[in-house]
C-alpha cells in the first residue's frame, strides 16, 4: 500500500495539464499485474481452527464501457491459484496433536466481476474513479492436498466495491491504478473419512462432512496500462 501513495501522490504532481475527456460510446482495455490479498477467517465444524489462503499474483485483462459522459461499466477476468490450509486445528478424536496446521491443497478462482463506476470530471490528465458492483467467483480444478480425502467449494456471489485512477499519457494510452474489496464467502465441505480411527468408526460420517463457512473477501491492488477506442 505505500507504493500505492507513492504512485497516487506522482500523478497528483503530473496531473496540471489538460487530459483527454471521456465520452458516451467509449470503450477502455486494460492490461493490469494483480495481486490478491484473502482477508480471511473461517468456522470450521468439529476440528475447529482458522483458516488460512496464499497471496497471489496474477495477469488481469478488463474492459470498460462508458454508457454515459462520466459513467461506465467494467468486466474483469483473470484467474487465480491459492494454497489452503487451516491453523490451531485439533485432531486429538482421530489421534493427532490438539492444535495443528492442515494442509488442504490448492484450488483455483475464477472471479469475474462487474462494476459500475463513475469516473470524476476534473478536466486533467489525471482521472479517478470509484465504483461498486457484483462479483461471481467459480472455484475449480480443486486439489485436497496430502491429508483429507476431498474438498469442495461452493460457487458464490458477492458485493465489490472499487476506487481506481486513470492518468492519461496519450490521447489513446493511459496507466492505471486499481484497487478492489471483494466480500467474498463461500461454504466449503471436507471429506476426511480416510482418517477415521480403525477402532471408532463411528466418527467416519462425522468426518466425512466437516463443514467450514469461509470468509475470503480479498483485496485486488491492480497496476496496469490502457487503450483508449
Amino acid at each position: 500500500m505505500k507504493t500505492l501513495r507513492l504512485l497516487v501522490c506522482a500523478l497528483l504532481l503530473l496531473a496540471g495539464f489538460t487530459g483527454f475527456a471521456q465520452q458516451k460510446n467509449e470503450w477502455n482495455i486494460r492490461v493490469r499485474a494483480l495481486g490478491i490479498f484473502p482477508q480471511e477467517s473461517a468456522n470450521i465444524g468439529v476440528i475447529g481452527g482458522d483458516i488460512n489462503l496464499s497471496n497471489s499474483y496474477i495477469p488481469e485483462l478488463d474492459f470498460t464501457y462508458f454508457f454515459a459522459k462520466n459513467f461506465s461499466a467494467e468486466l474483469i477476468l483473470g484467474t487465480s491459484k491459492h494454497k489452503v490450509s487451516t491453523s490451531g486445528s485439533n485432531l486429538s478424536p482421530i489421534g493427532g496433536p490438539a492444535s495443528a496446521d492442515v494442509n488442504l491443497g490448492k484450488v483455483w478462482l475464477l472471479p469475474p466481476t462487474l462494476t459500475l463506476q463513475y469516473h470524476l470530471p476534473t478536466g486533467t490528465a489525471f482521472k479517478p474513479y470509484i465504483g461498486a458492483g457484483a462479483n461471481y467467483t467459480i472455484f475449480y480444478n480443486a486439489d485436497h492436498g496430502p491429508v483429507a480425502q476431498g474438498i469442495d467449494y461452493k460457487n458464490k456471489f458477492a458485493f465489490a466495491s472499487q476506487l481506481g485512477i486513470d492518468y492519461d499519457i496519450s490521447k489513446k494510452f493511459f496507466l492505471n491504478v486499481d484497487v478492489k474489496k471483494i466480500f467474498l464467502s463461500t461454504d466449503v465441505t471436507v471429506d476426511a473419512s480416510n482418517l477415521t480411527p480403525s477402532g471408532n468408526q463411528a466418527l467416519a460420517p462425522v468426518l466425512r462432512n466437516i463443514n467450514a463457512d469461509v470468509k475470503i473477501r480479498p483485496w485486488v491492488v491492480g497496476f496496469g496500462v490502457g487503450y483508449r477506442l
